[in-house]
């Protein structure tokens, strides 16, 4: 991020009300680093300002609002001066096998955790360009690189978002602005209790696959094994680095599973390698 000083910047954060977008505006604030707080209802990030009160900025924002994304953006600028850091970690959880899921709740799904993400980049990315740094990081999740039973349509909107990163990193590339995908495995907070989100159709033929999966989840939500502060204390150190990572696998058990698909991966390309060359014209 150039001679940008990485001690004194400006933080936009999403989804602050609870778990790991608290934990981070948490960490970002205590370092000394000014940032807007962001929840839908910003009374439950007030308790942030009033700790922190020179460097804290409580904004309500709903990233399905595109008018309140525009907003908060305007806002932080005019607040700071500037936006160094984009955190999109808002999102929530949708548990569903595929013929179960209500178009209705999948389409919300898509345009809290991808489309929202996607509108607070086209906004913030004309401040980032014209001062030529910034940092966008997107919260995506273990399923965006392995997809399981019941959270195909949740998987789906990482997977985007995966796409997304990607791609954004070599287009900003020319502009001094990192970007980087940060993969939580199974962490401690409320995402598969409090705010997750299920079918209300559910179909018989999978209770005892898909629905199965689902109780499971849910009896563990309160005993999962990553803690959020420690991501927050990996967002501040990415921040920190003068080459971060594209992408960043945050667990023991995304880090295995990952490297199980990847396994599998290369065997099925070696196993299959003879048909994926007999497709292109024999050369001339």
């Amino acid at each position: 991020m150039g001679e940008q000083n990485k001690t004194d910047r400006v933080w936009l954060i999403t989804g602050c009300s609870t778990g790991i977008g608290r934990e981070i505006a948490n960490v970002v604030l205590a370092s000394g680093q000014r940032a807007a707080v962001t929840a839908r209802n910003p009374d439950s990030v007030a308790d942030l300002v009033a700790a922190y009160p020179d460097q804290a900025l409580a904004l309500a924002l709903d990233v399905t609002d595109r008018a309140a994304v525009t907003a908060a953006v305007t806002k932080t600028q005019q607040h700071f001066g500037t936006i160094d850091v984009l955190v999109n970690n808002a999102g929530y959880g949708y548990m569903s096998a595929l013929e179960e899921g209500e178009d209705a709740e999948v389409r919300k799904l898509f345009d809290t955790n991808f489309f929202g993400v996607v509108d607070l980049i086209k906004a913030i990315l004309p401040i980032m360009r014209e001062q030529n740094s910034g940092y966008i990081i997107n919260m995506s999740s273990m399923t965006g690189l392995v997809t399981n039973p019941p959270n195909i349509y949740y998987s789906c909107t990482k997977y985007a978002m995966e796409a997304l990163t990607e791609g954004l990193a070599k287009e900003l590339e020319s502009f001094n602005i990192k970007v980087t995908a940060i993969e939580p495995g199974a962490f401690r907070t409320d995402w598969a209790t409090r705010s997750m989100q299920e079918t209300a159709t559910p179909i018989e033929a999978y209770a005892d696959t898909v629905g199965a999966r689902k109780e499971l989840i849910k009896l563990a939500g309160n005993m999962l094994p990553g803690d959020p502060k420690r991501i927050a204390d990996a967002v501040l150190m990415l921040a920190n680095h003068d080459d971060p990572p594209l992408h960043l696998l945050l667990g023991h058990d995304v880090l295995g599973a990952f490297r199980q698909k990847l396994s599998d991966w290369n065997s099925s390309i070696d196993e299959w390698e003879a048909v994926t060359k007999d497709v292109n014209f024999p050369p001339e």
